[in-house]
């Protein structure tokens, strides 16, 4: 079971160093299903965060800085609702949330890449970055949210990949912190050697993501994390509805 672990978490570092985004959508269902809905997100919120932290030296120059705090600022608003709901909500109930906005998610973004309406102005920019708040604190996939927000107000790739970057820093730390605090101190499970491999493995992603960076174009990228992301979101749903109905 943990090598599944290892394995999503070398594909999410992988896909956010190519792509900008994706740790979360990739890696999410896979943790809910194998750790549960709340030890497993909080392990995203920690690893998503600590990925960007390793990402962002390469792409510091390209940041939007005056987006990324008029998002974060947004978003940290949405961080503590997502954090109490995470630590409030039952685990079955929890993961059919979780999939259900994953699905929510995807579903926009996807809307938003065939619409010709253009976002501008504070309004999208403060509801859009609520949500993503919510949801990493919530599920740990901040990232459509800030996709759709990205979409409709055509966001240059560069900057907005590396604007991402601080971003999940600040929105992943701020989940992490606020569900240790609403839970009483509640941390995973994980022996110190799993901690060590899950860092090494996202290391490991970085480099090969280092490597395939000018090979492989982000929008391809993106579209197979989507496919992926649909595929573990209904997986999540399917598990929190089965141990709904056998409870």
């Amino acid at each position: 079971m943990f090598v599944l672990v290892l394995i999503a978490v070398v594909a999410g570092a992988l896909a956010q160093r190519i792509a900008g985004l994706g740790f979360g959508l990739l890696v999410s269902p896979v943790l809910v299903v194998l750790l549960g809905p709340f030890d497993g997100v909080m392990i995203i919120n920690l690893c998503g965060a600590t990925s960007s932290l390793l990402i962002l030296s390469r792409v510091w120059r390209h940041v939007a800085w005056k987006k990324y705090f008029g998002l974060a600022l947004a978003a940290l608003a949405g961080v503590l609702p997502g954090a109490w709901l995470a630590s409030n909500v039952p685990e079955a109930p929890l993961e059919i949330c979780i999939g259900i906005l994953l699905i929510i998610a995807l579903l926009a973004s996807q809307r938003l890449t065939r619409s010709s309406w253009r976002a501008s102005g504070p309004v999208p920019m403060a509801s859009l970055g609520f949500s993503s708040g919510l949801m990493n604190a919530a599920a740990g996939v901040g990232g459509p949210a800030i996709t759709a927000y990205a979409i409709a107000s055509r966001w240059e790739q560069k900057s907005f990949s590396a604007t991402l970057q601080p971003y999940f820093i600040t929105t992943g730390f701020t989940s992490l912190l606020s569900k240790y605090v609403l839970s009483g101190g509640h941390v995973p499970g994980l022996e110190g050697w799993q901690w060590l491999a899950i860092l090494a493995a996202m290391v490991t992603g970085i480099v090969a993501g280092d490597l395939l960076a000018g090979r492989v174009r982000p929008a391809s990228a993106r579209r197979i994390v989507t496919v992926i992301a649909y595929l573990g979101a209904v997986a999540t749903l399917a598990k929190g509805l089965v141990e709904l109905a056998a409870a």
